[in-house]
């Protein structure tokens, strides 16, 4: 297997190069060739290996390539853990960025910049690939940084706009933050298990979480709850969690291929990922569990009122993207490791699935994004009508969809979590997932109704050119729509309680909620006929009822609600100011405090006092000192009997 590893790893690497570098030698169809193949060879590996984990009972394999480096007995290699979390992933991976690759084609033909942007895809595919399937943390790092630089790279491709140079930078800046943490939290690692193999770090677990750290004098920390809320903190930076989130709307910047390959399947799914394979460490740390649901609490529902407000299709779709990764950090606090991963995966689909519905419509609209000048767009687009209503209804967990099965599973999750102690975290992370339905449904489906439904807002040259995408963007969707639709059904058992993961999740017996959820399964039938029971069902109905009220039938209530709830609506329009905070605050701050020190400390005391003060000090004492040195023998004479005296009088006065 080690043959097919390597190939699923360097192929996009190689078609990357060769895209990148020979551009212009092979052409447009050169690149989009040499990338879709590599990808697509890829994904077929992938699916083969996960066939051989799941259905040919074959054993996780760890195999290290080669050693990079040994220092003080720190051995840094590169090698391979391919269990089935990591075959799952690779499979949700490629997958994606395989339909999104073919979407380019589309998306992307008129584009000077067709070539680089293949080779950029491809790249991000492969940094995501050493990401999943590394064996230890030093590749992890690697892969880590290399999503976060291509990411960069992606959302700047169109690097003559200004708002795109801003939005790279932000994004730049924002996981730099986040992997400052991650770092730390890595040598914090080595510091107490002495490797970064992920076998001997697990299997020194309860080593580490003997030892305690003084993070302030006096104040003793476990060593694994400081190690674990560092590496969480890069986990926020990576899958946008609050308040390291600002960075992920505006990534929007970039062209909506690489929206959703970042929403859907790379990047923001790296954080989740990590922190599900880390689940022997964070299992010893309850504090890190607490501190992980509720910042998972506050980014599923607070986001997520954000997307009420949001005018633009791709930011819509953003912020549903902050709220559903909200979900998944939940589940991850809540120890429920697995459900999490199952929603990402099916996150990945109907994500994916929303945001090149969303690029279809922008090309129907020949690149208008306001979703205000929108609408009646069901009569001209009707694949991309029916595709984007599955992926909806599987964004707001609609019994049937995949999204129901992962969403409604998190939740009833998070209702039997609460453990000794901690019983409040959980109940308002509860809460905040309950309300955070209604609030899905909602901005889901007023975007929804605005884009297809109710009158056509459009001017007149735009409608008279409206007509239903091409083949090679409509046919991705339709791909993508059959798993978001259908892929639920005969998953949700093995992942969630068959397990699926074995050895590659570990959770604690007295943490194991899914375990105690497995004597009440009854099936996926039985889940869908139980949701009617339920409030979430309900919830998402209010939310869907809502919407089709609001922005159908009584138009006019919002702008009236808007004007009632001015103060409100601009807080939520504004972002929470959280933006204001770090551009006029932190950044403007900082650039403040290095004017004043460029200012003041460089140009007044380094070049102004000490070293053109000492300068011209240095030359005014030898002006007085020339005027002394005339030359004549009578000068010195009488300087010397000056000096005389004056020794003379010190002798007999003082001594």
């Amino acid at each position: 297997m080690l043959n097919y590893y390597l190939t699923i790893v360097l192929a996009p690497l190689a078609a990357s190069i060769v895209a990148g570098l020979f551009g212009k030698q092979i052409g447009r169809a050169g690149a989009h060739w040499i990338t879709i193949v590599a990808v697509g060879l890829s994904f077929a590996l992938s699916a083969l290996v996960l066939k051989a984990m799941v259905f040919d009972g074959s054993p996780a394999e760890n195999i290290s390539l080669y050693t990079w480096a040994v220092t003080d007995g720190l051995r840094m290699e590169v090698g391979f853990l391919v269990d089935r979390l990591s075959a799952l992933m690779m499979v949700v991976v490629t997958f994606v960025s395989f339909m999104v690759h073919i979407y380019t084609i589309g998306y992307m033909h008129d584009d000077p910049g067709y070539q680089r942007f293949f080779s950029f895809i491809s790249l991000f595919t492969f940094s995501m690939l050493m990401l999943v399937m590394s064996n230890n943390f030093l590749q992890l790092f690697f892969g880590w940084e290399a999503v976060g630089l291509v990411s960069y790279l992606l959302i700047g491709f169109w690097y003559k706009r200004e708002s795109a140079i801003l939005a790279n930078l932000k994004a730049f800046l924002v996981n730099r933050v986040g992997d400052f943490g991650f770092i730390l939290g890595i040598a914090g690692v080595v510091m107490f298990a002495g490797s970064l193999d992920y076998a001997e770090v697990f299997g020194r677990a309860s080593v580490i979480a003997a030892h305690d750290i003084e993070v302030i004098g006096g104040s003793p920390w476990n060593a694994m709850t400081v190690i674990c809320i560092l590496l969480f903190i890069g986990a926020m930076g990576k899958s946008a969690q609050a308040p390291l989130h600002v960075w992920l709307p505006d990534s929007m910047e970039g062209p909506t291929p690489i929206s959703a390959l970042i929403h859907a399947a790379t990047m923001v799914t790296a954080g989740i990922f990590m922190v599900a394979r880390m689940s022997p460490l964070f299992e010893l740390s309850e504090t890190a569990l607490a501190v992980v649901i509720t910042i998972g609490a506050i980014t599923a529902f607070f986001m997520g009122l954000l997307g009420i407000v949001q005018n633009d299709i791709k930011r819509v779709v953003a912020y549903s993207t902050l709220s559903q990764l909200g979900y998944m950090t939940v589940a991850l606090g809540a120890s429920a490791y697995s459900a999490a991963i199952f929603h990402l995966m099916t996150h990945a689909f109907f994500k994916a699935l929303l945001f090149l519905a969303a690029g279809s419509v922008i090309i129907a609209m020949h690149h208008e994004q306001d979703i205000r000048k929108m609408g009646g767009l069901r009569k001209y687009l009707p694949i991309t009508y029916w595709t984007a209503l599955i992926g909806s209804l599987a964004l707001i967990g609609f019994p049937g969809s995949s999204g129901f099965f992962s969403k409604d599973l998190i939740i009833e999750a998070i209702h039997g979590s609460h453990w000794a102690g901690q019983g409040a975290v959980y109940w308002i992370a509860y809460l905040s997932v309950l309300l955070g339905v209604f609030v899905t449904a909602l901005y889901s489906f007023r975007m929804f109704f605005l884009v297809f439904h109710g009158e056509e807002r459009m001017d007149a040259e735009t409608r008279s050119h409206l007509h239903e995408t091409p083949a090679v963007v409509t046919v991705p969707l339709i791909l993508l729509a059959i798993p978001s639709l259908i892929i639920g059904w005969f998953t949700v058992q093995p992942v969630l309680f068959g397990g699926y993961f074995g050895d590659g999740i570990q959770v604690a017996e007295s943490h194991d909620v899914l375990g105690r959820m497995a004597g009440e399964w009854h099936g996926s039938l039985g889940l869908v006929t139980h949701s009617i029971q339920t409030p979430i069902l309900w919830l998402a109905i209010a939310g869907l009822l809502t919407a089709w009220f609001l922005y159908l039938k009584r138009p006019d209530i919002p702008a009236a609600i808007k004007e009632k709830v001015s103060g409100l609506y601009t807080l939520l329009d504004r972002k929470y100011y959280m933006d204001d905070l770090y551009i006029k605050g932190f950044a403007a701050g900082g650039r403040n405090v290095g004017t004043f020190l460029w200012q003041k400390g460089d140009r007044l005391v380094i070049d102004g006092i000490l070293v053109n003060g000492t300068a011209n000090a240095i030359g005014r004492l030898a002006g007085v000192m020339r005027q002394i040195q005339t030359g004549y023998l009578y000068t010195y004479a009488f300087a010397m009997i000056i000096g005389l005296t004056m020794l003379l009088g010190w002798l007999i006065w003082f001594r």
